[in-house]
């Protein structure tokens, strides 16, 4: 780390939904800057007066800037840092964005157990969440990765099951899916990078605590 990057607290934010809930989190317990949007043209987002500089990534890179000490801490969804599987600290669950990995069949194909997908292929965005998965319950599958519209694949005859991230499942009932097994449930946290938080562990340390208080202060489960 350079002089500079001492001075400063370098915070990446993921685009997406997660984006807004973050910045206004992290700026109730004053850790924000000028111009903080998702749409900003700039790359680097500071406030020298607070020495904070914000990056914003795409959701699936964040772990990484992370990790390599990019950014010295970040706020990312547990479904990512599962999938990612990166060496950071997760210091604390923030209880926003709660959303559900599953397993979904079309009606036709639902079944009594998860045995009864064995030697199906399941069509996902996380295919390192779904194989730890299945290898769990004993079963073998073929994975196929997707990027998006993955309920489109049982439609079309790719893959007959999903493995997918869910809020409310309505998009899985417009598209005559079941949830047939929920693997885990996944909450926005916030992580840091390991050398970051000893090097920097009083001002990480306050933030963490300070947005600790703040969800509690809420009652967020």
């Amino acid at each position: 780390m350079t002089s500079s990057d001492m001075d400063f607290l370098t915070i990446a934010l993921p685009k997406g939904k997660l984006f807004s809930p973050a910045a206004e989190m992290l700026a109730e317990v004053g850790y924000t800057a000028e111009g903080l949007s998702e749409n900003s043209r700039k790359l680097v987002i500071a406030n020298d007066t607070l020495k904070i500089r914000f990056i914003i990534t795409k959701t699936a890179d964040l772990p990484t800037y992370v990790e390599y000490g990019a950014a010295d801490i970040g706020i990312i969804g547990k479904d990512v840092l599962l999938e990612e599987d990166k060496d950071v600290f997760e210091l604390l669950d923030l209880k926003f964005g709660l959303c559900r990995m599953v397993l979904a069949v079309p009606e036709r194909l639902a079944g009594e157990n998860v045995q009864d997908y064995a030697h199906m292929r399941v069509a996902t965005k996380y295919p390192k969440i779904a194989e730890r998965f299945f290898h769990d319950e004993g079963i073998q599958t073929e994975i196929v990765k997707l990027n998006g519209s993955i309920e489109l694949a049982p439609i079309v005859g790719l893959a007959e099951m999903i493995v997918d991230l869910v809020e409310t499942g309505r998009t899985l009932k417009e598209n005559k899916l079941v949830e047939v097994a929920r693997i885990h449930q996944a909450t926005a946290r916030l992580i840091a990078n390991r050398v970051s938080f000893k090097m920097k562990f009083d001002r990480i340390n306050k933030l963490k605590e300070d947005m600790r208080t703040l969800v509690e202060k809420r009652g967020l489960k």
